[in-house]
């Protein structure tokens, strides 16, 4: 296994603890995501499972206060890098009539969350290009589906920001009561969609939420404080 990320102490360390193999990659960088799938390549052989999953930061601000830099910074992230490294890792794929893309999507596209619009655009995107390469690639063995999740994780922490309250709202606002853990709720549902258990599934947009995507959301910070 790779891992592909800018961060370099907690890229290594991520690898240390699955024993793989870190790649300091930008993903804003297109030679650096080719470059991390030609490792995977060299070191492997291939490049079977492919999972985007990188997020650049981005604050909490109102549409009219958006600045063009973090609209490009956002879709640099969230839409390139992915459609970067599925360019470069299908040729793979493909000669093995077998691949599985799992794109990291996000809830705050679907339901138009406020205050993160470079965020909720560029998981759109991406949930856009997650169907239309299913679509092209499903006569080559290759899987395309995009996952959802709604969980504490870190990066569920840092987007709180100025808005701690937020995290009791949210609890409050899931139908089960509770958001959900990274590692026991979300991450079986990424290992399904890596597995051969989901080959006739492609396309398709998957909610590990609770339930959240059903009636929307209400988290509506004041924006202007």
């Amino acid at each position: 296994m790779v891992v592909a990320e800018r961060d370099e102490a907690a890229g290594r360390a991520a690898a240390d603890r699955i024993g793989g193999l870190f790649v300091a990659t930008d993903v804003t960088d297109r030679t650096q995501v080719e470059a991390a799938v030609a490792a995977a390549v060299s070191e492997f052989g291939s490049v079977d499972i492919l999972v985007n999953n990188a997020w650049g930061g981005g604050g909490i601000g109102r549409v009219e206060r958006k600045t063009d830099e973090q609209i490009a910074g956002g879709i640099a992230v969230g839409y390139y890098g992915p459609f970067w490294a599925m360019c470069a890792a299908h040729p793979h794929m493909k000669a093995r009539g077998w691949g599985r893309v799992i794109n990291l999507c996000s809830l705050n596209g679907v339901n138009a969350h406020m205050g993160s619009l470079e965020y909720n655009a560029a998981k759109e995107a991406l949930r856009a290009l997650t169907r239309t390469a299913a679509r092209e690639w499903a006569p080559t063995g290759v899987t395309v589906n995009a996952l959802c999740p709604a969980a504490k994780s870190q990066a569920f922490f840092r987007a709180l920001g100025d808005y701690p309250e937020l995290e009791a709202m949210a609890d409050a606002a899931n139908p089960m009561g509770r958001m959900g853990d990274p590692y026991d709720d979300i991450a079986p549902v990424a290992v399904f969609l890596a597995s051969e258990a989901s080959r006739y599934l492609t396309g398709n947009t998957l909610f590990a939420d609770g339930g959240s995507h059903i009636n929307g959301v209400a988290w509506a910070p004041d924006l202007d404080t």
